[in-house]
């Protein structure tokens, strides 16, 4: 039998371009050869639908268009994730459909014009980004078919993974096993659609427990992940096929990373002197962190703004490595003439910042207009200083005037933006918002945060990396100035002003960071594994506490880790848990 996975993106809520697209991969496959053509999870409507599946017509139309699809499959046998609506205790799609009944998470079977079968997803993931209870009823059945002489067992993405690659696996414990019972079944193929998310560090867990699934039931494990970026999350595709060998599973396919791809792997019924398969590589284990992070978020900014309807972007660049980064991202992800960077010196701008940020933009080739906002930063001042000295209030500079600065960069950049209709996109890192170390109405204007998941220490290492491999991330030649790399990060909103001056080093605020949001430990075990202060520690846990406020109003971040601020975090801003804490907390800044 031969079996092909479609590594497909698909535009959330987009039915009826998906459906006509899944023709188009269904038509490549069959020419291939493919008996058996599998789509991710959900693939008709794009992961995660979210609220669009409460939404009245949504189902109805998902309905109508896989009939639609159903009809136009001949001898092959299609492979469909999309939501469906089964009547309780119903037979098969489409003749029962309860307008009433809860959601199912379901693959669809389909072969010579029919729905021939549907298996609805058994494990629900309701943590970090997945919130799958909300919508959908967990299906009872395990379901295996036949495809040219090929016993087929179907499980969707978390039936296989149980939370282990997430550490969630306890919340599965008193839940029957699907593999478990596809194995009791006679299942001598299991085909995962997934739709899991992109996470640095998480390939090798998955990789592993495919192996594992593969070598304890001596079946063929075939997983198929959906590609592409939508909203905040980025999905890798990396399919994998393995088959059992005389010595364990062997990787007989794999498909490639970040792009749609057709992945064809021939599978064979268990038989006595059959040939041993022959290995592949891997395409997502032989690739550096760096890569897969680049490669993440080059997709990610190029399919949010194409998915949301922009074609252009701009940015500030301010001569550091947080604004150079993202414009190497934009660059890669849109071209340079879609790619608008934006100089915006202040009295506190050092000529070298601004000669790093001319450098970059001729390395890669963009457009960079200079836009001085010394002149409204001295109106502001002016207009400000009567109505601070009427109400008493202290005259000299300090972190307010720091942000008067921020926030006017913020107003015209956001000027820009509406002006030429292109998506203002934000540099901070993770490490800033972490810490509040970002001023609302300011730096965090725009609609989409690229780094808003990469912590300081990364962002310096992925651009070194850029600069090293600049040709295979499709530069001419290192884009990023050494001095941008090399001098002391800055944001240069007083004299001599460095990120130290509030910050501790940042290896030791990022490991403090990920001890803290990442692995959620308690300060007293930070401080007794990592050996630092504990009135550091204590301050940082502070102020990521407070800093809530804020990461609530910044813009869609791309995540990337494993816990990202944003939807998967949702920490409480009024509260008074003292843990760790250094002081009371207090109010905006």
């Amino acid at each position: 039998m031969k079996l092909g996975l479609v590594q497909f993106n698909p535009v959330v809520g987009a039915i009826s371009a998906n459906a006509r697209r899944v023709l188009e991969w269904t038509a490549r496959a069959s020419d291939a050869g493919a008996d058996l053509i599998v789509f991710p999870e959900l693939a008709l409507c794009g992961y995660p639908p979210r609220d669009l599946l409460l939404q009245e017509g949504f189902a109805e139309q998902i309905r109508d268009v896989s009939q639609e699809l159903a009809a136009s499959i001949g001898g092959q046998t299609l492979m469909l994730g999309a939501p469906w609506r089964p009547a309780p205790g119903a037979g098969l799609p489409p003749d029962e459909w309860d307008a009433r009944a809860r959601l199912t998470n379901s693959v669809l079977v389909m072969r010579q014009g029919r729905i021939i079968a549907r298996y609805d997803k058994r494990l629900l993931p309701t943590y970090d980004v997945f919130d799958e209870d909300r919508y959908f009823r967990a299906g009872k059945s395990p379901l295996v078919i036949e495809v040219a002489g090929v016993r087929v067992g179907v499980s969707v993405c978390e039936d296989l993974w149980r939370g282990d690659d997430a550490g969630a696996i306890d919340r599965y414990r008193d839940e029957p096993d699907p593999v478990a019972d596809l194995l009791e079944a006679g299942a001598q193929l299991i085909i995962n659609p997934s739709a899991s998310p992109f996470v640095l560090g998480k390939g090798p867990r998955q990789r592993d427990l495919l192996t594992r699934h593969a070598r304890a039931g001596r079946v063929a494990i075939a997983s198929v992940n959906q590609v592409g970026g939508n909203d905040d999350l980025v999905f890798d595709g990396h399919a994998a096929v393995y088959a059992p060998g005389p010595a364990g599973p062997v990787l007989v396919a794999a498909g490639p990373g970040f792009e749609e791809s057709l992945v064809l792997a021939d599978i064979h019924a268990p038989r006595a002197g059959h040939a041993e398969p022959r290995a592949v590589a891997d395409p997502l284990l032989e690739a550096a962190a760096e890569s897969l992070l680049w490669r993440a978020l080059v997709l990610g900014v190029r399919d949010y703004i194409r998915k949301t309807g922009f074609t252009s972007c701009l940015l500030g660049l301010s001569g550091g490595i947080d604004s150079a980064l993202t414009a190497a991202v934009a660059v890669a992800a849109l071209g340079p003439a879609s790619v608008l960077g934006v100089a915006l010196p202040s009295r506190f701008s050092s000529q070298g910042s601004l000669d790093d940020a001319h450098a970059l933009a001729r390395a890669l080739g963009m457009r960079l207009e200079t836009l001085p906002i010394e002149p409204l930063h001295a109106q502001a001042e002016r207009s400000l200083a009567p109505v601070f000295g009427g109400l008493g209030l202290d005259a000299a500079p300090g972190v307010t005037e720091e942000n008067i600065q921020s926030r006017l960069r913020g107003l015209l950049l956001m000027a820009l933006s509406n002006k030429s209709g292109a998506l203002l996109l934000t540099t901070g890192n993770k490490s800033e918002l972490a810490v509040g170390y970002c001023t609302l109405y300011g730096d965090m204007n725009g609609g989409l945060a690229v780094l808003a998941d990469v912590p300081k220490v990364m962002v310096y290492r992925l651009s070194r990396w850029v600069n090293e491999q600049h040709r295979a991330c499709g530069f001419a030649q290192a884009p990023i100035p050494l001095s941008t790399i090399t001098k002391a990060p800055s944001a240069e909103l007083r004299p001599n002003q460095t990120d130290q001056d509030s910050l501790p080093p940042y290896d030791v605020l990022d490991e403090i960071i990920d001890r803290y949001v990442e692995r959620r430990q308690s300060a007293t075990v930070i401080v007794e594994q990592s050996g630092f202060d504990p009135a550091l520690v204590a301050r940082v846990i502070t102020l990521i506490d407070r800093s809530e406020y804020k990461r609530r109003q910044m813009p869609t971040g791309l995540k990337v880790t494993s816990s990202t601020f944003g939807p998967g975090r949702r920490w409480p801003i009024a509260q008074g848990y003292a843990h760790g804490r250094a002081e009371p907390p207090s109010g905006p800044r």
